[in-house]
């Protein structure tokens, strides 16, 4: 049996197909290199606007190991931003007209610097983001982050696939859907969430398996009254994502033949007007070792921001005009551009 639908509503969704089931694929832990999956591609050219959102990764250390992570972020990995870049993302904030500095890993609050580098960027009017997947807020000497956060007023954005408990932990391990649940009660606590507070809580929505986001505003709804109706929580807005077809998602595809099927399904999907919003013409990704991407998927996969044949580092930015630049495309820009779009900020239309 490939899959079964227990309900129609897209969260009530719940995927049995044994190519998305968590034990399997830890049994078949095979990561295939992706971009030659990916390339050549056909995705229509884009090219950059000016540059307003740093999207900063700071590890791949992760206090979870969830199915559809494109980064392949986990317990067991090392990789992090050390002080030197640090001091290189604040440069760059410090000296060029950006507004919003976008955190993200891993689990970004597990780099020892993040607190450091988060009072320091709010210092210098720089608008935070924090891309939490609520369970962090409960583990050791994590207990006082959703005080910090609210302190420094950084908007979060937290990882929550479903309202339903069976979703979420078949998603993101046994244990995670009560986990998020304490810490989104917490954060309302704390104003996150509660209207007129000026603490923004936006939550995230991403399919299980190989379907394309429902509609981001009737699902919004569907969220809003299930999360009140059972825990009393509030947030402001619903974010969707498509799944990537890249490291772990991508690579359970292509061990179990499917690969071509999802990206038919996306190219099939594509949206024209999309192009016009696509994260990449205002967004630069950074990774852990200072070094620039069009966007976190781009980063994920080594396809390098090339500027006049050049890999580019934090350091270029202070020198370097990149209006007009081309954006490098593959095939898995077709998950931004499908249906509704897809964006780090939820839908494109």
């Amino acid at each position: 049996m490939r899959a079964a639908i227990v309900a129609a509503s897209p969260c009530h969704r719940t995927i049995y197909s044994v190519c998305f089931d968590r034990l399997h694929f830890r049994q078949e832990y095979t990561m295939h290199a992706m971009l030659p999956h990916l390339t050549p591609s056909d995705f229509p050219p884009v090219t950059r606007r000016s540059v307003s959102t740093l999207q900063v990764n700071l590890g791949y250390r992760c206090n979870q190991s969830c199915l559809h992570c494109h980064v392949n972020a986990g317990p067991t990995r090392k990789e992090q931003m050390d002080r030197g870049t640090i001091e290189q993302v604040l440069e760059v904030l410090e000296q060029q007209p950006l507004q919003k500095l976008d955190l993200t890993g891993g689990a970004p609050e597990l780099n020892p610097l993040f607190r450091e580098l988060v009072e320091r960027s709010r210092a210098l009017g720089v608008d935070v983001i924090d891309r939490c997947n609520l369970t962090i807020l409960s583990e050791p000497l994590q207990e006082d982050l959703g005080a910090f956060l609210a302190r420094q007023q950084v908007e979060i954005v937290a990882s929550l696939p479903c309202y339903l408990q069976e979703n979420v932990d078949n998603q993101r391990g046994k244990g995670v859907y009560e986990r998020s649940i304490a810490g989104l009660k917490a954060l309302n606590q704390l104003g996150y969430g509660i209207q007129g507070s000026g603490l923004t809580l936006n939550l995230v929505y991403n399919p299980v398996g190989m379907h394309l986001p429902p509609s981001q505003d009737s699902l919004q709804s569907d969220y809003k009254r299930q999360l009140k109706e059972r825990h009393g929580i509030r947030f402001n807005a619903l974010l969707t994502l498509t799944n990537m077809p890249i490291a772990r998602f991508g690579s359970t595809l292509v061990s179990k033949g499917e690969l071509g099927n999802y990206m038919g399904l996306l190219k099939q999907a594509l949206h024209p007007d999309n192009l016009d919003t696509v994260m990449c013409r205002d967004l630069i990704s950074v990774d852990y070792q200072g070094f620039l991407y069009d966007c976190d998927f781009n980063q994920m996969l080594g396809l390098e921001l090339n500027h006049s044949g050049k890999k580019m580092h934090l350091q270029d930015l202070l020198q370097t005009n990149l209006n007009a630049a081309p954006v490098a495309v593959a095939d898995h820009c077709y998950g931004c551009t499908a249906g509704q779009g897809s964006s780090c900020g939820g839908a494109l239309t």
